[in-house]
Order: C-alpha cells, then structure tokens, then sequence
C-alpha cells in the first residue's frame, strides 16, 4: 500500500502553500491588470465571477468523488477509489469543454445580461472569449488536484501551483509592458498568459494522476465506467453543487448589484476581494485539509477522531484568521495603495476593512463545521442552511438595504457577514448534535458533557 499521510500538519501546510501562490497569482494579476486601467481590473474581477459561476457544473462531479475518495482510501478500498476519480474525470471534461464552447461563442450576450456596464463591455468579450474559452483546463485542473489531494498527496498540486504562477507573472508582464520580444496586448495578453499557464498545469497535474492510486491509470481505463460507484458520487455531489452553486449564484448576483452601483465600486469590490484572499488562505487550508482529514476517519470507522477532527481545525483556524484580518485592518491602506491611487476607489475599500474583521472569524467557523458535515456525507443538509442563508440574507436582504434604501457597498458587507454566521452556528449546532453518525458510531462519540469540553 502507498504511504499516505492523513495528519492535519501534513495535509494543511502544502494546501497553504498552494493556496498561497493562488493568492499570489491573483495579487499579481490584480496589480499588474491595474497597470492598464481600474476599469480592466473591474472586468477580470467580473469576470471571474462568472467563471466561478459556471465551475459548479463540475464541481457536482469533481467535490463528491473528492470526498469519496479520501473514504473509500480509509476503508481501504482503493480500487474503488480508483475507478470513482476515473469517472469523475471523464464527466467534468465532457461539461468543461461544453461551458468553453458556450463562453467562446457568446461573451457579449453573456456580460450584458449580467449587467456588465456598457462601457466596459468591449474589454470583457475579449477576456472572458479568451479565459472562458478554457473552462475545459479548469475542469481538469479542479478534478486532478481534488483526486490528489484526497490520497493524501497534497504536495503534487502545490508543486503544480508554483511552476504554473511563475510561468504566468512571466507572462504576464511580457504581454503587459511587451517585454522579452512579446506583443504589448494589456488585458488580452494577460487573459492568453492564464490560458497558456493553466494548460501546462493541466499536463503536469494529469502526469501526477496517472501514478496516484497502488494500480497506474493508463489510456484503457477511459472504458471504466461504474453505475454505483457513479450514484454514489452523485448521491454526495449533487448537494454539494447546489450548495457551490448558492455560494457562487448569489455571488455573482451581488455583483451585478455592485455594477449597478458603478464602475469604481466593482473596482474597489474586486480589490477588497484580494485583500480578503490574504486573510483567509491559511484558514481555508486548514479547513480542506481537515474535510480530507475527516472523510478519512469517517471512512475507516474512526468516529471519536473524526468528530474532535473537526473542533481542532476550526480553533486553529480562528487565531490564524483573525490575526490576518488584525493585520489587513491595520495595513490595509497602505496594502490597497500598491494597487490603485484612485482616491474615491480607496476611500470606498477603507470603509470596508473594519467589517473585514467580523466578516473572516464567521468564514472559518462556516467552512470548516460546513465542510465536516459534507466530509462525512451530510451533504443535503448544508444544501438547504445554505439555500435559505445566502439568497435569503445575502441576497435579499442586500438589495432592500443596498440598492433600495440606496445603503451601497456597506450594507451588502453587513449582509454577507449575517449570512455566514448564520451558516456557521446552524451548522455547528448540527454537527454537535451527531446526527450525522450512524447509531451504532455514535455509541462511539463522546457524551454530551465530554463533547462540550471538545468544543472548547
């Protein structure tokens, strides 16, 4: 059997690492997109919005075999693993390169209806026909690096991370200011810089998925196919893309009402967004990490462990955040002043920061008690808190106070804090209550009493 190492040390640092260039990548590009104009780092900052958006058709796929893998491995059933991450493969690609044709062939249409303001729409065709058009990688990328990671390996996608970030701020800057004898495109070249970059990952993290199970892949497992072990996946993924689905949706509805509000607010709502990247990677790491963690417990039987997993995650992950977010609260300014000297942009994010420091602390407790309960399959209920919270309170409530009361940028905030502490505490209470476990694991849990001291 292969060494697989499920410590929350061991999984966390290098999904930090990863996540970390991720947030690099995004920083440069945010940076070196505002070297062009606040009005093109508007459209990439929509932009992404909608690709997003459109992830969750394969994220259904892609986040359900994850977490079924890292069972599967703990019950020691690796042929099952196995052929579950085959499947998922083949699915997300045949959705990738259908969302491609669609983003290749109607980007006006698209960022029109999205409430693009009209005097950024010519910018947006070209990028989002350019990054939309690789949707497909995206697809791949997201479902080789789950696999991966739900092996244990979460050293592969950080690997892949770094070479795929160099080799894109390279690019970058010779397509921005036409260094190293390439064409000065500006926000063309850095939309053919992502494309080019995320397709050398793709090829990189495929080789790794090749030799990631005990039995290599190889060209004649595209015939593996699985009805059960596909129903299966569905059984967990369908909930889990909905919930994906509610996250970015509402997401992506906000920002047309941060359109409406005007081009300089999208611009400071997409600068804050970098910002707030800083605060959260290494609470995000540490919550994935221990999702994979607690899919694997719960896969081998190990209920105590994986129940305390959680409490363990989410602690850690508080005092890490809120430093962070003490940190950008402090430094913000002179941080938002690398990107931008558009005073009225600046004066619209320093508003934000102090909510920035109650926004991140409800995060963590909502990624990593939510993820807990997807890890161990409890999938349609997170589905349902997160249908009533995020449309509910970050989308209706928000438009009442932002748009309607005419509130602005700060009422949406307030909104989108709301709604992930609502999250968070009705699914701690859920997790607390255990019923998640089986009766006879559950005999296996702490007591109320001893649960409670968990907690703390």
């Amino acid at each position: 059997m292969k060494n697989r190492n499920y410590s929350l040390w061991a999984l966390s640092w290098p999904i930090f690492i990863e996540l970390f260039l991720q947030f690099l990548l995004g920083a440069a590009d945010t940076l070196m997109v505002s070297k062009v104009s606040d009005d093109a780092v508007a459209v990439v900052g929509f932009s992404n919005q909608l690709f997003n958006a459109m992830t969750v058709l394969f994220t259904v796929i892609a986040s359900g075999a994850g977490i079924l893998i890292a069972q599967k491995l703990g019950a020691r059933k690796e042929e099952e693993a196995r052929t579950i991450s085959i499947i998922a493969l083949k699915a997300t690609v045949l959705i990738g390169a259908a969302l491609s044709a669609v983003l290749i062939l109607f980007p006006a249409p698209i960022a029109r209806v999205l409430q693009m303001p009209e005097e950024l729409v010519p910018m947006a065709v070209r990028y989002i026909s350019i990054v939309g058009g690789g949707m497909i990688l995206i697809a791949v990328m997201s479902t080789l690096s789950t696999a991966i990671r739900n092996t244990g390996n979460t050293r592969g996608p950080m690997y892949t991370a770094v070479g795929m970030n160099v080799i894109h701020i390279i690019l970058n800057y010779g397509f921005i200011f036409g260094a190293f004898g390439l064409p000065q495109w500006g926000l063309t070249g850095v939309a053919v810089s992502t494309l080019v970059s995320r397709l050398l990952a793709s090829a990189l993290l495929f080789y790794m998925f090749l030799f990631a199970f005990e039995r290599r892949i190889w060209w004649g497992d595209i015939k593996v196919w699985s009805r059960g072990l596909f129903s299966e996946v569905m059984k967990i993924g369908w909930p889990l893309g909905v919930y994906s689905a509610n996250w970015v949706f509402s997401q992506l509805v906000i920002f047309t009402f941060i359109g409406s509000l005007g081009a300089k607010e999208l611009s400071a709502r997409t600068y804050m967004n970098t910002l707030e990247s800083f605060c959260f990677l290494i609470g995000f790491s540490i919550a994935l990490a221990t999702q994979i963690r607690v899919a694997h417990l719960f896969g081998g039987g190990r209920m105590r462990e994986a129940y305390k997993g959680a409490y363990t995650g989410l602690w850690i992950g508080q005092l890490v955040v809120i430093g962070n977010a003490l940190l950008v609260f402090l430094f913000g300014r002179q941080m938002l002043g690398l990107f931008t000297s558009d005073s009225e942009i600046l004066a619209i994010c320093a508003s934000l920061l102090g909510l920035n420091l109650l926004l991140q602390p409800g995060k963590m407790l909502n990624m990593t008690i939510a993820d807990s309960l997807n890890a161990v399959g409890d999938t349609r209920f997170t589905m349902v808190i997160s249908t009533v919270s995020m449309w509910g309170v970050s989308v209706a409530v928000a438009y009442y106070f932002s748009i309607h009361l005419g509130w602005g940028l700060v009422a949406i905030y307030a909104c989108m804090i709301a709604d992930e502490y609502l999250r968070g505490f009705v699914c701690w209470l859920r997790w607390r209550s255990r019923k998640w476990a089986t009766r006879g694991a559950a005999q296996e849990l702490p007591t109320v009493a001893s649960g409670t001291a968990a907690e703390m």
